[in-house]
């Protein structure tokens, strides 16, 4: 139990410091990873994404290592391949998935919702959507069900994928930057980086109930 709860800990919080004391390409592997996993698995939804991205950034920042072209690079290459994975998985799938039980990973809600935004934006979906924690990870699955068109799916998340983590990655390097200062404050900044990116989801689930009280 203490090993979850530090797991949970983490997940809430990734303090991505003593992973750099590793070694540098494990850093960057690691990052890259979570990136991968949370863009386009099913299991993913629960991974950091926007607050990690906002981490390694800083950390590089304050450490002056491994090569920020490196990182961006790599994590852009891990959200793009991640997206590319969940397209297949959905392709495949079908709509099978729409039938799947609840379980304690498995929110049929998520789908749902995600499924109300991709047919809201369509293939813009694929970009906004990289900004939204938990619908980012099934918007590709889902752009997968509904057989959107390949190369259009392709464009569109090389797109986000690339805007999601040039943004994440220079907003935490920006600040650590400007304000070496902020290594004294690592868990205050990175609660709140949290905390705005859950501010969609919270939005969206106003949203959701005023649809609901309104068709009531």
């Amino acid at each position: 139990m203490d090993f979850i709860g530090k797991v949970i800990g983490w997940l809430l919080h990734p303090d991505l410091q003593p992973l750099l004391e590793r070694g540098a390409p494990i850093f960057v592997l690691v990052v890259t990873a979570i990136v991968f996993a949370e863009s386009g698995l099913l299991f993913g939804f629960f991974l950091p994404g926007d607050s990690l991205l906002f981490s390694a950034g800083l950390v590089v920042a304050l450490a002056g290592r491994p090569s920020l072209g490196v990182l961006i690079l790599c994590v852009f290459l891990g959200a793009v391949l991640g997206d590319q994975v969940g397209y297949m998985f959905g392709a495949k799938v079908g709509p099978a998935i729409f039938k799947r039980p609840n379980s304690r990973f498995f929110k049929q809600e998520n789908v749902t919702k995600t499924h109300e935004f991709f047919e809201k934006h369509g293939a813009k979906a694929l970009i906004l959507a990289r900004f939204i924690p938990i619908v980012r990870t099934f918007t590709p699955i889902l752009a997968g069900v509904s057989q959107m068109r390949y190369r259009t799916f392709v464009t569109f998340n090389v797109i986000g994928g690339g805007i999601w983590s040039v943004l994440g990655i220079l907003l935490g390097y920006g600040l650590g930057k400007r304000f070496p200062q902020l290594e004294h404050y690592l868990t205050p900044v990175i609660v709140g980086i949290v905390l705005l990116s859950v501010i969609p989801i919270i939005l969206e689930y106003r949203k959701s109930n005023r649809r609901t009280k309104t068709g009531a």
